[in-house]
C-alpha cells in the first residue's frame, strides 16, 4: 500500500461520517490541485497527482459517478502538457496520441493533433510536425484557431514551404496576439524566396511599429537589427544607419546595434559620428563582446582623427580592463572546477527572480556569469541546466520522502501502543455480548418458524397469555388430583377448560396478527443491533489495520527510495560535469578572444604612443586595433 493510502487511512480513522450531498457537476478537487501546482511551475507535483487521479478514475466501475468524469478530456490533455513542460516528450506524445486515436469529438481531436504537432516542432522533428498539422480538419477548438494557424506557418517555414508560410503569416498580420511574430516570420519567408523588396517593406513596417508590449518591442528591435545587418553585409553602410538607430538603447539588441552603428560610420570614415555609439557602448559592462569591441573602437576612431594621445589612453584603458577580465575569467574557471558554479545555480532564493542568472554574480565566489549569458540562453545549455534543476528537485523530494518513512513508523508505533493494551478487554466484552446476541437471534428464529407453521396448522394454545397458561396448568393439575372424585367437580373443571379454549379460539386471529406485528418491530431492533455489530467489527479492523501490515511496505519503499537516490546522484554528477565543461569551454573561448584583442591593443598602444610622441600625421594607428568584423551580422534568422 502506498504511503498516500496510509495517510488517508489515518485521516479516515479519526474523522466522522459525513452526510452525502447531492452530486453536482463540479471540478474534481485533485484535478484542481494538479492545475494549481502546474500554475506554480511545479510540474513534477502536478504530474504525480494527476497521474494518480487518472489511474484511480480508470479503475472505477461506474466512471460517470466520479467527479473527474466531467473533466476527463481536459485531464488527459493536461497530463500531456505537464509532461511536455517537464520535458517528458516521449510520454507526453503517447498521452496525446491516445486522445487522437480515441472516440472523441472533432474539436477535441484537432486540439490533440495541434498539441502533438507543437510537441514535434519543439523537438525539431520538423517532418513529423508537418504530417501531424496536416491531419487537422473540420471544426477547430474554440480559442485555438489563431494558434493553430500560426504553428502551421512555423512548421511550413522549417520544412522549406516558404510560399505557403508567407500566405499564412499574411493572414495573421491583423491578429493582435501574433502581430509582431507574424510580420517578422513573413519577412523571413520573403527573404528565403529572394523577395528582397517585399521583405524590406515588411520588416521596415515592423521596425516602425508602436507598442507598449515588451515582446513586440524586442521583435521590432530584432527586425531593425536584421535589416541593418543585411545592408552592412552588402556594403550599404549608410543605408544601415537609420535601421540601427531605431533599436532601443535599453533593449536586448542594443549592444549589437551600437557596435554595428559605430562600424557603419567608421567604414564611411565618419569617425566623429562613430565615436558616439562606441563611447556609449564602452561604458557598459565589459564582459559583453560588443563592449570589448567598442573599447578598441573608440581609440581607433581617435587615432583616425589624429588624436593619438587620446587613442593611446584609450588603448591603455582597454588593456587594463582586458587584463582584469582575463584574471576574472581564470578565477571563474577555477570556481567552476571547484563546483561553486553548480552550487550557485541550485540556490532556491536566486531562481525566484526573473534575472536570476545576473543575480548569480552578486553571490560571493561565483563565476562571472555575464560571460555565460549567451551560453545560458542557448537551447542545449538550457535543456542541460533544466535537467540538472529537475534532478536537484527530485533529490530533495527523495530526501524528504526518506524522512517521511520515519515519521510514518513513529505514527504506527504510537497507534500500536494505544490500541494493543485496550483491545483484549474490549474483545472479551464483545465476546460476551456476541453470545447474548446469538442467543436472542436463535430465539427470534424459533418464534418466526413457529408462527409460519401456525399459518398452516393453527395452534391457538401457542398464543395463550402467561396467566391463561398458568390457569390451564392449574386446572389440568387439579383434574388429575384425587380431589376430583365426583361428576359435579369434573363438570366444573370442563367448564373452566372450555372457557379458556373459547378465549383462545375466538381471539386467535387477532393474537396472531399482533404477534406478527411485534415480530416485525423486533426485526427493526435486530437490524439496529446488526448495524452496531458491523460498526464495531469495522472499527476493530480499522484499529488493527492502522498499525499492522505496513512494516514490509515501508521497508520496500525505503529501499526503493535509497536506490533512486543513488541513481539521481549519479545522474546529477554526470549532468553537472557536462554543464561545467560547457561553461569552462565558453570561458576559455572568451579568454582566447580577449587575448587576441589584447595583442592588437598592445600593438596599437605602442604605435599610438610613437605617433603621439613624434607628432606624425601620416598613417593612422592600428590596423591592428580593428577587432573582428561587426557583431551585427544577420546570423540569427530563426523562426519566431
Amino acid at each position: 500500500m502506498r504511503l498516500s493510502a496510509i495517510c488517508a487511512l489515518f485521516c479516515l480513522l479519526g474523522s466522522q461520517q459525513l452526510v452525502a450531498a447531492e452530486p453536482k457537476p463540479q471540478r474534481d478537487a485533485f484535478f484542481g490541485e494538479a492545475l494549481f501546482y502546474a500554475q506554480q511551475q511545479e510540474f513534477f507535483e502536478a504530474i504525480s497527482r494527476l497521474d494518480t487521479e487518472l489511474k484511480l478514475h480508470r479503475g472505477v466501475d461506474e466512471r460517470e459517478l466520479d467527479k473527474l468524469h466531467y473533466h476527463v478530456n481536459d485531464a488527459e490533455f493536461s497530463v500531456g502538457d505537464f509532461e511536455l513542460s517537464y520535458r517528458m516528450h516521449r510520454k507526453a506524445g503517447r498521452a496525446i496520441q491516445a486522445v487522437i486515436e480515441g472516440n472523441v469529438a472533432p474539436e477535441v481531436r484537432n486540439e490533440a493533433i495541434y498539441r502533438l504537432a507543437r510537441l514535434y516542432f519543439q523537438k525539431e522533428q520538423n517532418l513529423n510536425a508537418f504530417h501531424a498539422i496536416e491531419r487537422i480538419e473540420g471544426p477547430l477548438p474554440k480559442g485555438l484557431a489563431t494558434d493553430i494557424t500560426y504553428l502551421k506557418g512555423q512548421i511550413y517555414m522549417v520544412n522549406g514551404r516558404f510560399e505557403e508560410a508567407e500566405k499564412i503569416f499574411q493572414s495573421l498580420t491583423g491578429a493582435d496576439e501574433h502581430e509582431g511574430y507574424a510580420l517578422y516570420n513573413l519577412g523571413l519567408s520573403q527573404l528565403a524566396q529572394d523577395e528582397t523588396t517585399q521583405a524590406v517593406t515588411t520588416l521596415e513596417s515592423l521596425g516602425r511599429a508602436r507598442s507598449s508590449d515588451r515582446a513586440v518591442l524586442a521583435i521590432r528591435d530584432k527586425a531593425n537589427l536584421l535589416l541593418g545587418s543585411r545592408l552592412m553585409d552588402t556594403g550599404d553602410f549608410q543605408g544601415a544607419v537609420p535601421f540601427l538607430e531605431r533599436v532601443r538603447l535599453d533593449g536586448l539588441y542594443s549592444n549589437k546595434a551600437l557596435s554595428g552603428l559605430g562600424w557603419a560610420n567608421a567604414t564611411a570614415e565618419n569617425y566623429e559620428q562613430a565615436l558616439v555609439p562606441w563611447t556609449i557602448l564602452s561604458k557598459r559592462h565589459v564582459t559583453d563582446p560588443a563592449v570589448q569591441e567598442a573599447l578598441l573602437g573608440v581609440p581607433y576612431a581617435y587615432g583616425k582623427l589624429g588624436l593619438y594621445g587620446k587613442a593611446a589612453l584609450g588603448y591603455g584603458h582597454a588593456l587594463q580592463l582586458m587584463n582584469q577580465e582575463l584574471d576574472r575569467l581564470d578565477q571563474s574557471v577555477k570556481s567552476i572546477q571547484d563546483g561553486k558554479f553548480l552550487e550557485a545555480l541550485v540556490r532556491e532564493e536566486i531562481r525566484q527572480v526573473p534575472d536570476w542568472v545576473v543575480r548569480l554574480r552578486e553571490l560571493p565566489e561565483t563565476p562571472e556569469t555575464f560571460y555565460l549569458m549567451e551560453l545560458m540562453a542557448s537551447h542545449d545549455f538550457q535543456s542541460s541546466l533544466q535537467n540538472y534543476f529537475d534532478l536537484e528537485q527530485l533529490r530533495k523530494k527523495l530526501e524528504e520522502w526518506d524522512r517521511y518513512y520515519s515519521a510514518y513508523e513513529e505514527v504506527i508505533a504510537l497507534r500500536r501502543g494505544y490500541y494493543e493494551p485496550l483491545l483484549p478487554a474490549i474483545d472479551e466484552k464483545f465476546r460476551q455480548l456476541d453470545s447474548l446476541i446469538n442467543l436472542r437471534l436463535e430465539q427470534r428464529d424459533r418464534i418466526h418458524a413457529r408462527l409460519q407453521s401456525m399459518l398452516v396448522s393453527p395452534r391457538p394454545d401457542f398464543l395463550a397469555t402467561a396467566s391463561e397458561r398458568l390457569g390451564m396448568n392449574a386446572v389440568t393439575k387439579f383434574e388429575r388430583s384425587p380431589a376430583n372424585n365426583n361428576e359435579a367437580t369434573q363438570k366444573r373443571v370442563d367448564r373452566l377448560k372450555g372457557h379458556l379454549n373459547w378465549i383462545w379460539i375466538t381471539e386467535y386471529d387477532q393474537r396472531l396478527t399482533d404477534t406478527f406485528e411485534h415480530l416485525a418491530a423486533l426485526d427493526q431492533d435486530i437490524e439496529r443491533l446488526n448495524a452496531i455489530y458491523q460498526q464495531f467489527v469495522r472499527s476493530r479492523q480499522a484499529a488493527t489495520q492502522s498499525y499492522e501490515g505496513y512494516d514490509k511496505t515501508i521497508a520496500q519503499l525505503r529501499h526503493k527510495t535509497e536506490k533512486s537516490m543513488k541513481t539521481v546522484e549519479t545522474l546529477m554528477l554526470r549532468q553537472g560535469r557536462m554543464i561545467e565543461k560547457m561553461a569552462i569551454s565558453e570561458l576559455l573561448q572568451r579568454s582566447q578572444q580577449l587575448e587576441v584583442a589584447q595583442v592588437k591593443a598592445r600593438f596599437a598602444l605602442a604605435e599610438s604612443y610613437d605617433r603621439a610622441t613624434m607628432g606624425s600625421p601620416d598613417k593612422a594607428p592600428a590596423e591592428a586595433s580593428q577587432s573582428a568584423a561587426p557583431e551585427t551580422k544577420a546570423e540569427d534568422r530563426g523562426v519566431l
